[in-house]
């Protein structure tokens, strides 16, 4: 019999690969009782360890203008608390999708969504650039997606050079 802990990951990572599944589809993959599975679920999302249920889109194949960037920060971290407030700052902004705090030769990676560069620059040079905190700032485009949360984004295509 599997211990508790290797249920607990088992059946989180069940539902984070596939948010669709039911408590009943659940309940035979596991082996559990689906009343258990219902509660489990309502357990973990009242204490946050599940945040929500997203569906992932290849938004290339739909009409959809947009860009993606990561902007590297280098921050100057807050006295008694780090980069936590800085990082709060940042995240409340609607454009941003995700931030990390990271080591190595920059501090936070934020990935924003704008419709054009242009919309992105100026989130950059107006919202980021601005904050007291922020020292450095580094915008990379994503060009094309090739996987993303473990999933891959179609065939890959040999480029005009004949390489993968």
């Amino acid at each position: 019999m599997k211990n508790n802990n290797t249920q607990n990951f088992e059946f989180l990572t069940l539902l984070e690969n596939d948010a669709r599944l039911t408590p009943e589809q659940l309940s035979v993959m596991l082996d559990k009782d689906v009343g258990d599975i219902k509660r489990q679920m309502t357990a973990y999302e009242k204490d946050g360890v599940i945040l929500g249920y997203k569906t992932l889109v290849d938004w290339d194949k739909t009409d959809r203008e947009y860009v993606t960037a990561l902007i590297e920060l280098k921050v100057a971290p807050q006295r008694d608390r780090g980069f936590d407030k800085v990082a709060e700052k940042i995240y409340n902004y609607p454009e941003v999708k995700s931030l990390y705090l990271m080591s190595g030769s920059f501090d936070l990676a934020v990935f924003i969504e704008g419709r054009t560069m242009k919309e992105v620059a100026y989130f950059v040079a107006q919202k980021l650039a601005p904050i007291d905190s922020i020292v450095a700032t580094a915008t990379h485009f994503v060009l094309r997606k090739y996987k993303d949360k473990g999933t891959v984004y179609g065939p890959c295509e040999i480029d005009q050079r004949g390489t993968l």
